[in-house]
């Protein structure tokens, strides 16, 4: 079952399993469209402990924040089922990176949401975005394995 999810996924450093658990199905018998960012977010966030961006926060008030998101829903995810969740940046601008979010699903053997993030470099103390720290971009280089 994981070969599968590795041909949709291969290009993603970071990639999550989770279970989809009944109470995230709404009354219409499918994973609520909210769920979807949950998911995305969990993905986002194990990418963001890779780069080390977590720890910046606490040291020097420099942290992530999200500026901006979506979803593009393929196929309707439903319990039970066992789904892949892939991340990757596919962009680095002075002040953000860009995610690429895929949603992959054992039940449909199939991709089933498709996202992006733009991840802005924040200042927690001083309230404003900044310029993405060098460290963090290199961190991103070097999860990725590619020079952006």
């Amino acid at each position: 079952m994981q070969a599968m999810s590795d041909k949709y996924l291969e290009s993603f450093p970071v990639v999550i399993d989770l279970n989809v658990a009944w109470g995230e199905m709404d009354s219409y018998q499918h994973v609520n469209n909210t769920v979807y960012f949950r998911y995305f977010e969990s993905a986002r966030i194990v990418y963001l402990e890779r780069i080390d961006f977590a720890d910046r926060l606490k040291n020097d008030g420099i942290g992530p924040i999200l500026g901006h998101t979506q979803c593009k829903y393929l196929k309707p995810l439903t319990f039970p089922d066992s789904i892949c969740v892939g991340a990757r940046t596919t962009e680095i601008r002075d002040d953000r990176y860009i995610m690429e979010l895929k949603i992959y699903s054992h039940r449909h053997e199939a991709i089933a949401a498709l996202g992006t993030a733009d991840m802005v470099a924040f200042d927690y103390n001083d309230n404003c975005k900044v310029q993405l720290p060098l460290q963090i971009r290199e961190n991103i280089e070097m999860l990725e394995g590619k020079i952006f």
